[in-house]
């Protein structure tokens, strides 16, 4: 039976009302629910379904004020008290049966969210959208609980609903913060660890896919997709003196060797149904073999929260949680931290280029297309099948900027790097013509996705001492890594993509062949100063097909070590900073696979055994002599000796440290022949000590070299004053460095 409405003065509410308070679809719930004073009279509402009575306590529920009317069989109550016994504050206590609980009712309680904070919001301006936007646990009102709040003007209402109301999403539905378009409700008791989504209806009353926090902290294990509450608040961190001085340890001037990393392959359990290492056990594994390699930094392939293990976290659905795959937001700090007290700094790979399509997304969030392009011709992404933001709208670019800061903030990452930059650069990236619409100046630049970029560079390095950011960028866009101020990006690096293609060309060549092909080693050059570059050997080079980087070397299996070795040599003797995919640092010989791990038993057997010890000695020898760094992103701090010996395949080049130290000559021979004889320029008088030579023993070489090194003889070449006769070991990578006895 149903019960008769109560004509309480100007709270009354009428039938319809009443109907759109049991069915969830009242669009101002607070106007009616929760305590309405009126003169001396109060006249408290709640909404409990599964109650057959409510009555009203003290705060502390010690003590009972008045029972409440049941006034829909739904579980809808209603009744009156004096104001002056609920005027600092109250509690209901509901029952059915001989079972009772307490509550604090939802619709009791103020907004949380400030003016000022929705004003910042709606500007598009605000530094930490994250700090209001999402789930946050806090005490309001003196009350523990969780303040949800949600975007989405297009809405008609919208409800927060999770394990805490069974799902129900009738009995929270959230406040609406008017022009803003955000949508807020504070619901006490509801702590960390809860399981929640928003039920949206659109603006005609359609209620659509139950969606994810756009701003969740934390998610549930895949399949699932529910959003998890999470606090973010009471890490110990233990990383001052790293954070502090990590600005001298990553920059243009320093030496700078990255090991990338996908979390799911590098090492998996025997676990079919969770086969992936935890943040805690990646750290007893993961970090000593880093440290023990001598890579400076850590990139993670993107582990912001995704649904499909196919795209490797380039399909992100939260961008604001780190997934579950690997653990908890504090294990992932903790993780971080460790990094940190290891001296190893961490890049995060970040994709704001795209998200997917699926349902629990951003895709359509409020009814509209409210974070994507609403015409295809700027809003899909033919390559990959999702969904390009709308970079132009104030609040998706703050959503985008706010997340970049929030992942070096809150979890101390020293740097992003950044996705599928040329796909955000250029309005017909990938489309043919009529499938792109050009910009208000009739051009191909995106100026929106500019904007984006140039603002979240801004942001990062002024709110984040000592970071950088990283631009992976495939063409000859100007001045990536240039500050803005300067008309540039303001990246701090760019990927040289140009020198990984030309190079990789070359070392798949047949040696015989390769005199034709020269210039693809030396072409890099020419532009090697225009930016600031990374040298990326990354996990693209190694998928959909291109097999492995020791799979590509050509001849027999000696000769492929042998030219991998050389490679390995060149690369970290050339100008630029160093990155290197997993895997590679062994030879793995099957191109990788994101569903299996690393073929780590491929170190039983000599010739990886030996690859690996050389990208050891690889990264100490660059580490520990500046003219192999300290330059690396200025002209003056290469020279060739010889770079047009194609007939050779030999290739010869200086590398200056600037004053104090002491240059190094790189010399190449990436033919199969031993040169004996060969003789090389050299600026200075003197000894000059063999530092490292690809074709030593140690190494699975021939050990062939020049005995520790040469002397040099007052016979100019190379427009050097000096020079010396040197012996060049064949498919090998040699570096002398001046050593005045």
């Amino acid at each position: 039976m149903r019960g008769e409405t109560v004509p309480l003065g100007q709270v009354a509410m009428d039938q319809n009302e009443i109907e759109a308070i049991v069915n969830g679809r009242h669009t101002d719930p607070f106007a009616r629910l929760g305590r309405h004073a009126e003169g001396n009279t109060s006249v408290i509402r709640t909404y409990a379904p599964g109650a057959e009575k409510v009555e009203v306590y003290t705060p502390a529920g010690k003590r009972p004020l008045a029972k409440l009317s049941r006034i829909h069989d739904a579980g809808l109550f209603e009744g009156e008290l004096a104001s002056s016994k609920a005027g600092g504050g109250y509690r209901l206590k509901a029952s059915s049966g001989s079972h009772s609980w307490f509550y604090d009712d939802a619709y009791r309680f103020g907004p949380v969210i400030s003016d000022l904070d929705l004003h910042l919001l709606s500007e598009g301006t605000h530094e930490r959208a994250y700090a209001c936007l999402g789930a946050h646990i806090l005490t309001h009102e003196g009350v523990a609980g969780t303040c949800f709040a949600v975007w989405a003007p297009g809405a008609h209402h919208v409800a927060v609903v999770g394990d805490f109301n069974h799902w129900n999403s009738t009995q929270h539905v959230m406040r609406s913060r008017g022009g803003s378009g955000i949508w807020e409700l504070f619901v006490p008791g509801v702590g960390d660890g809860a399981h929640y989504k928003f039920c949206v209806f659109s603006g005609g009353g359609k209620q659509l896919p139950l969606k994810a926090d756009p701003f969740a902290f934390g998610t549930e294990y895949r399949p699932n997709t529910a959003s998890v509450v999470r606090t973010l608040d009471g890490y110990g961190w233990e990383d001052s003196a790293w954070m502090a001085g990590r600005g001298a340890r990553q920059n243009m001037h320093a030496p700078m060797s990255v090991y990338e990393v996908h979390l799911g392959s590098w090492m998996r359990t025997w676990d079919s149904d969770n086969p992936y290492l935890s943040y805690a056990e990646l750290t007893e594994r993961l970090i000593p073999y880093v440290k023990d390699m001598g890579f400076t930094h850590i990139e993670l392939m993107p582990i912001t929260e995704y649904p499909f293990d196919g795209s490797w976290g380039y399909q992100p659905v939260g961008l604001y949680s780190p997934t579950r795959r690997f653990g908890t937001p504090a294990e992932f700090k903790a993780f971080i931290d460790a990094c940190h007290k290891a001296e190893i700094g961490v890049l995060l790979d970040w994709v704001p280029g795209h998200f997917p399509a699926d349902d629990h997304g951003l895709v359509k969030f409020d009814g509209t297309h409210l974070f994507e392009h609403a015409d295809p011709r700027k809003g899909y992404h033919p390559d990959w099948n999702t969904l390009i933001f709308n970079f132009g709208r104030r609040e998706v670019a703050n959503y985008l900027i706010s997340n970049a800061h929030f992942w070096l903030e809150e979890y101390h990452l020293d740097g992003l790097r950044v996705d599928a930059v040329a796909s955000m650069l250029y309005l017909d990236y990938s489309r043919k013509d009529g499938e792109w619409l050009p910009n208000e100046h009739g051009g191909n630049e995106n100026l929106e996705a500019i904007a984006l970029l140039r603002a979240m560079n801004e942001r990062a390095y002024g709110l984040n001492d000592g970071i950088i950011t990283v631009a992976e960028e495939s063409t000859a866009y100007p001045k990536v890594s240039a500050p803005t101020y300067d008309g540039g990006l303001g990246f701090g690096f760019k990927w040289n993509m140009g020198w990984m293609n030309d190079t990789l060309k070359y070392m798949s060549t047949e040696p015989v062949h390769r005199k034709h092909h020269h210039h693809q080693m030396t072409f890099g050059i020419q532009y090697a100063f225009s930016e600031n570059y990374v040298l990326p050997l990354s996990h693209d080079e190694v998928v959909h097909g291109k097999g492995s980087l020791i799979g590509r070397m050509p001849g027999d299996r000696w000769q492929k070590f042998a030219n991998l070795r050389a490679y390995y040599g060149f690369m970290w003797c050339h100008p630029g900073k160093k990155l290197l995919f997993m895997g590679g640092e062994f030879a793995q010989e099957r191109e990788w696979d994101a569903d299996n791990s690393l073929d780590w038993h491929l170190l039983e057997n000599a010739d990886h055994k030996n690859i690996q010890s050389l990208v050891r000695d690889l990264n100490r020898l660059y580490r520990e002599t500046p003219a192999l760094h300290r330059r690396d992103c200025t002209a003056d701090g290469f020279q060739w000796l010889d770079g047009g010996a194609a007939n050779d395949n030999v290739l010869s080049f200086l590398r200056w440290g600037g004053e104090g130290t002491k240059p190094c000559i790189v010399l190449c021979n990436f033919s199969p022949v031993v040169r004996h004889g060969y003789r090389i320029g050299m600026p200075y008088k003197g000894f000059w000590a063999e530092r490292l030579n690809t074709d030593a023993q140690f190494y699975g070489g021939s050990d062939v070299g020049n005995g520790g090194g040469v002397d040099t003889e007052p016979v100019p070449w190379h427009i050097q004053p000096y020079s010396a006769m040197v012996t060049l070991p064949p498919l090998t990578t040699v570096v002398l460095q001046y050593a005045p006895k």
